[in-house]
């Protein structure tokens, strides 16, 4: 696609812009780390609460880190006919690692994906369909979670208006992208018709950013349903249940965390406890820092004591939480990283591995 930009249209900025990213990812880790949280409560007290957890409380907690770091490699499978959950453990542990400790990972994680995909013969289209699909649906868990969450917390207090107003938007936004998605896939010309209206959109905000009209969306979403409309209407089911899976293991995790350093369910129900979660994780679709870093452990230590947990206690589950979600997928993926690059048993020629009626390779 095509912005249809002029000569000088696309120039690089200025080298100092590319250091105002990195320094401000800095500046919100270390204000919530350094200044907020020893701000916020004793962090003697939560030190405290960490080390006061019970050999069982702790166990249960590395067995549940343990199962939600597999299972975003059901996600995997699904999406990537032919590739095996070995595979899929070690591309999203190594991929998981760079995105949590590298400034724009996210991209870089995109690139090691397909690096790591094609050194086991799997085509380029096949990778992009995975992304693309794999993408889509944990976008679609990430709205809808919070509307599963107030819609929880109605049965358990009445809805104030501004979670009914919040559920509300949750629900049409949910409901708006579900039926934009079966739009797409209906047909070769409905795909192109919501991507000429996309493009139409996009050119009328453009002027005030003195940007040229944007072309050649139809193309892109047409392409984008011939690619994904095979998979999707054999898989997606697997897709759904592989990415609820993911999703609310990772809330069992923190869930457990609460429960584990002493906030009861009187303090924080399962409810809230899943609705500060879930507007948390809506967070991280902006990547401010690499993971999220700062930002969710703002998001859900403020969020959980709001909902009635103590401070200390609040904060201890946080860290536990992050502990075993964020810092502990680095070494496991770095270990994932350096096997792919000495091993040499599972590696192709390109575009090797075993072909699928479900993804056209050539698309």
């Amino acid at each position: 696609m095509s912005t249809g930009a002029g000569p000088g249209a696309g120039g690089r900025r200025p080298r100092r812009y590319r250091f105002v990213g990195p320094v401000l990812s800095v500046a919100l880790v270390a204000a919530v780390f350094v200044w907020f949280l020893p701000q916020f409560t004793s962090l003697s007290q939560v030190w405290a609460a960490v080390v006061d957890m019970t050999w069982l409380e702790t166990s249960a907690l590395l067995l549940a880190a343990v199962w939600n770091l597999i299972t975003y490699q059901f996600l995997v499978v699904a999406t990537t006919p032919g590739m095996t959950l070995r595979q899929a453990t070690v591309a999203t542990e190594a991929a998981t690692a760079v995105s949590n400790t590298v400034l724009g990972g996210a991209a870089v994680a995109v690139g090691l994906t397909y690096a790591m995909n094609s050194s086991w013969g799997f085509s380029r289209s096949r990778t992009s369909v995975a992304l693309l699909v794999a993408g889509l649906w944990n976008t679609l868990a990430k709205l809808g979670l919070p509307v599963l969450a107030l819609a929880l917390l109605a049965f358990t207090a009445p809805p104030s208006a501004g979670r009914l107003a919040a559920g509300v938007a949750g629900l049409l936004g949910l409901g708006a992208a579900a039926a934009l998605l079966w739009t797409v896939l209906r047909s070769p010309a409905t795909a192109a018709a919501v991507g000429r209206a996309a493009a139409r959109a996009a050119t009328a905000a453009r002027p005030p950013f003195r940007r040229p009209a944007v072309t050649g969306w139809d193309r892109a979403t047409t392409k984008f349903r011939d690619r994904t409309v095979l998979l999707l209407r054999a898989r997606w089911h697997w897709i759904t249940l592989a990415t609820l899976v993911s999703h609310l293991s990772l809330f069992l995790l923190l869930l457990l965390s609460l429960r584990s350093v002493g906030v009861g369910a009187d303090q924080v129900g399962t409810a809230e406890a899943l609705a500060v979660f879930a507007f948390a994780r809506l967070l991280t679709a902006v990547p401010l820092t690499p993971g999220g870093l700062g930002v969710v452990e703002l998001a859900l230590i403020t969020g959980l004591a709001a909902a009635g947990g103590p401070r200390a206690l609040v904060a201890a589950a946080v860290l536990v939480f992050r502990a075993l979600s964020y810092v502990l997928p680095i070494p496991v993926g770095l270990g994932s990283y350096l096997f792919w690059r000495h091993n040499r048993s599972w590696r192709r020629e390109a575009n090797a591995a075993p072909r699928t009626e479900l993804v056209p390779e050539a698309a």
